[in-house]
């Protein structure tokens, strides 16, 4: 990895963290749209640390579930959020102020072909990101624990 590179990675994190910070402060008031789109705050389980991992990430709501989309920006690999909720699919997730625990699925076949038009109509970069990358991405339910 370049040294651009790292600095660029280095620079996107630093976002990321201060997006959670301000959508956590303000309940969602900062930080709780990007492109028109909104944004939940995805806490994982680390799978090989144990610790908390919380996430900003573009959503849809279908019927009473979150769904987000593994894209990472159609890089080569997964996101780590992803991995850690593959190994422990019980989350905890923030829209504005409100707290919910959650269970996560990949979505089927069917389910991701119903989901995949609404999600290009919320943000279309997803298109590319899917046009740029050999792999598939994933496309995650998020499910009100029962």
């Amino acid at each position: 990895m370049s040294t651009r590179e790292r600095l660029a990675r280095r620079l996107f994190r630093a976002l990321v963290r201060l997006n959670r910070l301000l959508y956590q402060l303000s309940g969602g008031g900062i930080g709780g749209r990007m492109r028109g789109a909104p944004v939940l705050l995805l806490t994982t389980t680390g799978r090989r640390s144990g610790r908390s991992y919380t996430t900003p990430l573009l959503f849809l709501a279908d019927t009473n579930d979150y769904i987000v989309v593994a894209s990472n920006g159609g890089a080569p690999r997964h996101p780590d959020w992803f991995l850690n909720l593959e190994a422990n699919p019980e989350v905890e997730v923030q829209v504005r102020r409100e707290l919910k625990r959650m269970r996560a699925r990949i979505a089927g076949p069917e389910e991701r072909a119903r989901l995949w038009p609404r999600l290009v109509a919320l943000y279309p970069p997803y298109e590319s990101y899917r046009d740029r990358t050999s792999r598939e991405i994933p496309v995650v339910v998020l499910e009100l624990r029962g």
